[in-house]
């Protein structure tokens, strides 16, 4: 077996229930995730990434299949005998200790010395920039600070592992921001493998060496950021990863033609027959009419460094462009333009 794997997992099912009561939460999943590796789990709500993580931590049994923890079975292997932490989104922390007694709080339980403790304690309050905080207690603190002591609680016994469920969901947006680039810090400055579940694809792009996106139980695709967001495996990969044009073609002669009758230069997976293209609106260029496809603005959404334009096509099928606010005259609705499009991924239908 690979000794670079931190998690490998061989065929894991999970169902729920009996008889026709049965649901179905992991549908033979099988994933390597590597040392050292920060790893997204990324899916809408139900899409089972949450049961995976639950299944690597111990808190779920497989019904079917295996777990790998560098090299070792860990399938049956009770939660508290596995050297991994959790990180839940209920920071879980205790109200009537201190800070450096919540993060101790483990390492008292697995019998570590009184210096090692306030060592161990001292080194990840300083990792997570909250020495001063020592000695205030939960209620004292900010909500993000909280989230730094659930994480300062979960390095402290220094785990191969650090699995962590959707920890930065009950955050604002600047702070969510904040721990973004925070937690990426922490990963690469302890060594330790992060797996993140997310349903939200902006932290996932953000973070993550490589990202597996789940529906139905089901692993759809694993990759970079760059290869999920660029070459996405099927039209579900590319509408929950960033903002997607759809619009249908036909393939014939190694062309692609659109409902529009306009034929696209594209890179051609299928030779024949009824395609789907997938269109990046910062792909989609608003140009002078006559100089590409025809279209009308129905909808402008100024966003501040970006403005979207939602443009009309003459069959009736509507397609978003992003242009940088400040590299382009603003168009206003009911204005007759042509578009020109860039990259498309062209996937099958």
């Amino acid at each position: 077996m690979n000794t670079n794997v931190a998690v490998d997992a061989q065929n894991v099912g999970k169902i729920y229930g009996i008889g026709n009561s049965a649901v179905t939460a992991l549908g033979d999943v099988s994933l390597s995730i590597q040392k050292g590796e920060f790893f997204t789990l990324l899916g809408p709500s139900g899409c089972g990434k949450t049961t995976l993580l639950r299944c690597i931590a111990g808190f779920e049994t497989p019904t079917s299949g295996a777990i790998h923890l560098s090299g070792r079975d860990i399938t049956h292997t009770p939660p508290n005998a596995r050297p991994v932490n959790t990180v839940f989104q209920s920071y879980a922390l205790f109200p009537h200790l201190t800070v450096a007694q919540n993060v101790g709080f483990g390492l008292k339980m697995l019998g570590k010395p009184a210096d090692e403790v306030t060592k161990s304690v001292a080194r990840v309050l300083a990792l997570v920039k909250l020495e001063e905080f020592a000695d205030r207690f939960p209620q004292q603190l900010s909500g993000g600070q909280q989230q730094r002591v659930a994480l300062a609680r979960a390095l402290a016994p220094e785990p191969e592992v650090l699995l962590l469920d959707e920890p930065l969901s009950a955050l604002d947006l600047k702070l969510r921001k904040e721990m973004q680039s925070e937690l990426k810090r922490l990963q690469t400055e302890t060594g330790i493998t992060f797996i993140f579940v997310t349903h939200d694809q902006e932290e996932a792009l953000t973070m993550s060496d490589r990202i597996g996106v789940m529906s139905r139980g089901a692993l759809l695709q694993v990759g970079t950021p760059h290869e999920i967001y660029e070459n996405p495996a099927d039209r579900f990969v590319a509408d929950f990863i960033g903002e997607t044009n759809f619009l249908e073609g036909t393939v014939a002669d190694g062309k692609v033609r659109i409902g529009t009758g306009d034929v696209l230069d594209v890179a051609l997976k299928v030779q024949t027959g009824a395609v789907t293209l997938a269109i990046r609106p910062e792909q989609v260029s608003i140009v002078p009419t006559g100089s590409g496809i025809a279209a009308k603005i129905t909808e402008t959404t100024y966003m501040g460094t970006d403005t979207h334009y939602t443009l009309a096509l003459d069959d009736g099928s509507d397609i978003v462009a992003r242009v940088q606010s400040n590299t382009t005259q603003a168009h206003k609705v009911g204005d007759a333009v042509a578009i020109r499009i860039g990259t498309v991924q062209v996937l099958q239908s």
